[in-house]
């Protein structure tokens, strides 16, 4: 065998393994010595590594612990909020969102803390009365002493999750609530706040004594549909039942009064299996479509014995408002079933005409809705008007790509002109309305502030729909400017007017229905009270959305199974 192949000897095996080998020879040793630090260093570092990274593993298991023991304490205190993981112990969607932003979860407070704050100034100095006077400390029975404002709160207190004060309200309504009143009623007013508040509370909470009472103010209300035309009269006395319209329409019934109670007597008859609140209320649809014009804009007066329009504004703000939303609304309480495709198709039609009458301000673009009288237009939005970006972003989804997105920017630009009737003033709240010169953007008309909810529902709904943080804050700084100028000791009041910030003496019922339940759900994880299981009504009263099959009242057994905690525009009265 050649000498480089040759094998190692047994002794020269023993020669390696003997230190005395290496002690006489330094540089092998010294080399050695390098080679095994070396190779300790490498295994040390590894050693480290693996037990710093089972650190951070036992760690982050423990913040998954703490997380989730978190999110359940959330559930308990936001009303069930949130939406538990799946069975396989996985987190869905909904709970990330629930934890992704301490922001939202501390400014939700903040809105439920002013709703505490108005609500215990209710109820110290005001209690079952229809509205707080917050300067005077007492109350006034502004809708015949039916507790407006208590019911109203209803569903608020139960989304916020104020389990002790639902439970008294809850109470007084069981044993003090009596309808039985000689009083002239606005079927309208008392429609969206008695049997709307009334009817998202049963629906929220299962317990039947909601819906026994809204049936009992609804069969109060129903001789107002007796009319010729079945175009119902706008005051009814509660006891008497006699009905008739105010003086000062010449007789006629009002747009929004007449075609805002469909959503309310629908989700009545779904809920109790008794067709004639949906026939009642479905008959002034099938009557106003007869006639219903190309574009889809209908004038604020009809008359009651022909069920036609006579001459009269035609306004997306106060007295036409509403109708148009309960157009789209009642499309989407249906499930967006055939049954109810008449309604989206005279939406439709009435959003060709809410396009022509949108203009934009010089110098600044400002996108807005005027109004129409005749073949002229008067420059002039309501802040009514301001639900109406919030239901064009709900209503663009029904159309296709091309025409969705066309919808969808004209509501994010008539909101930020909502925005801006805020944020032009001294006191960042809007007037009651807005006129449009020629070189001049915005300027207030109508100067009083009352609490209003509609550019907040807007942002809402924007939010809901488009992610946009932008319409969060904007919604905060909104709140922000009732803090300080709304909020006093013993509750919150409008302002007389919005340049000066004078304080009127009203805390009109809809602060606590909407505005700050608006405020409340603009912060709040979208698995509370989501768009595509509850439908609002024009009070914020959200009403589960129930499939609509050939038209036929559904029968709702809700009281047998409790479920799960989740947590018209008004007229422009100035309170």
């Amino acid at each position: 065998m050649a000498r480089g192949s040759r094998s190692v000897s047994s002794s020269s095996k023993w020669r390696y393994c003997n230190p005395g080998y290496y002690l006489k020879r330094p540089k092998r040793l010294a080399l050695l010595f390098i080679v095994f630090v070396s190779v300790s260093f490498v295994v040390w570092d590894r050693q480290t590594l693996v037990s710093e990274h089972q650190v951070e593993i036992s760690e982050l298991r423990k913040e998954m612990s703490d997380l989730q023991n978190l999110l359940e304490e959330l559930n308990k205190v936001h009303g069930g909020a949130v939406r538990k993981g799946d069975s396989k112990g996985t987190t869905n969607k909904s709970t990330k969102e629930a934890l992704d932003d301490p922001i939202d979860i501390q400014r939700r407070e903040k809105v439920k803390e002013a709703m505490l704050h108005a609500w215990n100034s209710y109820e110290k100095y005001a209690w079952g009365q229809d509205e707080l006077m917050p300067q005077s400390k007492s109350g006034v029975n502004s809708f015949g002493g039916l507790g407006a404002t208590l019911i109203d709160s209803l569903d608020t207190l139960y989304i916020m999750g104020l389990d002790e004060q639902f439970q008294k309200a809850r109470e007084w309504v069981a044993n003090s609530l009596d309808f039985n009143k000689d009083y002239d009623a606005s079927v309208f007013e008392t429609t969206i706040r008695v049997v709307g508040g009334l009817l998202s509370t049963y629906d929220l909470s299962g317990d039947k004594i909601f819906l026994d009472k809204a049936r009992d103010i609804a069969d109060r209300l129903l001789p107002a549909w007796n009319t010729p035309s079945g175009i119902p009269y706008n005051i009814i006395n509660l006891s008497h039942g006699r009905a008739h319209n105010p003086g000062w329409t010449g007789g006629s019934s009002i747009l929004a009064d007449s075609g805002t109670e469909q959503l309310e007597f629908i989700a009545l008859s779904q809920r109790t299996g008794d067709p004639k609140y949906q026939q009642k209320v479905e008959n002034v649809i099938t009557v106003l479509n007869k006639t219903f014009p190309d574009d889809g804009l209908l004038p604020i007066y009809i008359n009651p014995d022909s069920g036609t329009t006579s001459y009269s504004p035609i306004t997306f703000g106060a007295m036409g408002d509403s109708f148009y939303e309960y157009l789209l609304k009642v499309w989407v309480q249906g499930n967006k079933t055939p049954a109810v495709k008449l309604y989206r198709d005279m939406w439709e039609k009435s959003m060709k005409g809410l396009l022509s009458l949108v203009r934009k301000s010089s110098p600044s673009s400002f996108t807005y809705i005027c109004e129409k009288n005749g073949g002229s237009l008067s420059d002039k939005m309501d802040e009514l008007a301001c639900f109406a970006p919030g239901m064009i972003a709900l209503g663009s989804s029904g159309y296709g790509p091309e025409d969705s997105q066309k919808f969808m920017s004209l509501a994010e630009e008539l909101a930020w002109t909502c925005y801006n009737f805020y944020q032009s003033t001294a006191t960042k709240l809007a007037g009651e309305n807005y006129f449009f010169h020629s070189g001049q953007d915005m300027s207030v008309g109508t100067s009083w502030n009352i609490l209003r909810p509609e550019t907040v529902e807007s942002l809402f709904y924007l939010w809901r729909l488009t992610g946009n943080k932008t319409y969060q804050e904007w919604g905060w700084n909104i709140f922000q400017a009732f803090e300080k100028n709304s909020r006093i000791e013993s509750g919150y009041v409008g302002l007389k007017d919005v340049n000066n910030g004078v304080k009127d003496d009203m805390m009109q019922s809809f602060f606590l229905a909407e505005t700050l339940k608006y405020l409340y759900l603009l912060f709040a994880p979208t698995s509370v009270i989501p768009l595509d299981e509850w439908v609002f009504n024009t009070e914020a009263h959200p009403l589960k959305i129930v499939t609509r099959d050939g038209g036929k009242p559904v029968k709702n057994s809700n009281e047998k199974q409790k479920p799960p905690r989740i947590g018209g525009r008004k007229e422009g009265r100035s309170g």
